[in-house]
């Protein structure tokens, strides 16, 4: 299995794979290593650690840096949003689970920036904890900006910022 012989953009090494592009051969993330990675980032983004946000987030960023340093080389972005987005969404049902009742979900809304229909419509909606982390009122309330000034990591911006070459 290690060794076997198929088109590049099949196989992988050392995490990466290749991509044809426009007849352009360019680095990729391994399918395989980005289920690796979300496997490992799950233990650190469990609901019930009992901890707060900017702990996790803390305990959080070294391996995002790590990670985001490792894969520098990657040309195709786009895995690496979705990650990156996979993760906000992550903490984002950390803080649902953790206001626990519709009052203090609505409360919490409100303080946030949401008018008082729409986080009371968000906090007693009935769904679940991951549907309502992906709502648009957890959207709007906890966007990309709050988390960056929670001094959260963002994969693709420290691609982006650091050189590509090694």
């Amino acid at each position: 299995d290690k060794s076997a012989v198929d088109r590049p953009w099949r196989r992988s090494f050392l995490g990466y794979s290749v991509s044809w592009h426009k007849r352009q051969v360019r680095l990729r993330v391994a399918p395989k290593s980005l289920k690796a990675f979300m496997t490992k980032l799950r233990p650190l983004l469990k609901r019930s650690r009992g901890q707060s946000l900017t702990t996790t987030i803390q305990k959080l960023n070294p391996v995002l840096r790590g990670w985001a340093n490792y894969y520098r080389l990657t040309a195709s972005k786009r895995p690496v949003a979705a990650l990156d987005g996979w993760i906000r969404r992550r903490l984002r049902l950390i803080l649902w689970q953790q206001w626990k009742r519709p009052r203090t979900r609505a409360r919490c809304l409100m303080r946030l920036g949401l008018p008082a229909p729409r986080a009371w419509m968000g906090a007693t909606n009935g769904r679940g904890p991951w549907w309502n982390s992906g709502a648009s009122h957890m959207n709007t309330a906890l966007p990309k900006r709050v988390f960056n000034g929670l001094s959260l990591v963002s994969l693709l911006d420290t691609m982006n910022r650091l050189p590509s070459q090694p």
